[in-house]
């Protein structure tokens, strides 16, 4: 169960109530949440198939930045020129759709952030990062790796796991 001061937490984050928060997936090393695994409906049983979501304004800033750059056409390339990337990030949306169905089955196989066939959002796949360390997603974690060098990440991000 999410307590009420972490709730509150994510809402001030979002600006908004959050919705169907199962638990913290994530936080940063000062104990502040940054991802939120999120239950596949929402209690108005619509379907969200996003299990993990960044809740941290910083890392959804540093997200959205690296998404502008060109990184997500960058890693998206990629899959296409090396098998060995293109298996391990299929393991990661198994391993996403695997984890969500236990939840509740939604009855597809999207899982987010454009897996397995492309990257198409960094948020979701830094959060899937996140949420289950290094070594699960390799588009997170070199997303991270990036993110964990730049200024102002030391308090969001805990270094040692991504560098």
């Amino acid at each position: 169960m999410v307590e009420p001061p972490d709730l509150e937490a994510v809402a001030r984050q979002l600006g908004r109530e959050p919705r169907g928060v199962l638990e913290i997936a994530y936080r940063c090393p000062n104990g502040e949440p940054a991802v939120v695994k999120t239950a596949p409906k929402l209690p108005d049983g619509t379907p969200f198939p996003t299990l993990y979501y960044l809740t941290h304004p910083v890392l959804t800033a540093a997200a959205s930045r690296l998404e502008s750059s060109g990184m997500m056409r960058d890693m998206t390339d990629r899959l296409a020129q090396d098998p060995d990337l293109a298996a391990a990030y299929r393991r990661a949306h198994e391993s996403y759709l695997a984890e969500r169905d236990a939840i509740e089955p939604l009855g597809t196989t999207f899982s987010g952030g454009g897996m397995p066939d492309r990257v198409k959002c960094l948020h979701v796949v830094i959060a899937h990062s996140l949420a289950k360390g290094p070594g699960v997603n390799p588009f997170g974690d070199e997303a991270l790796a990036v993110l964990a060098s730049e200024p102002g990440m030391a308090g969001i991000l805990d270094r040692k796991r991504w560098t």
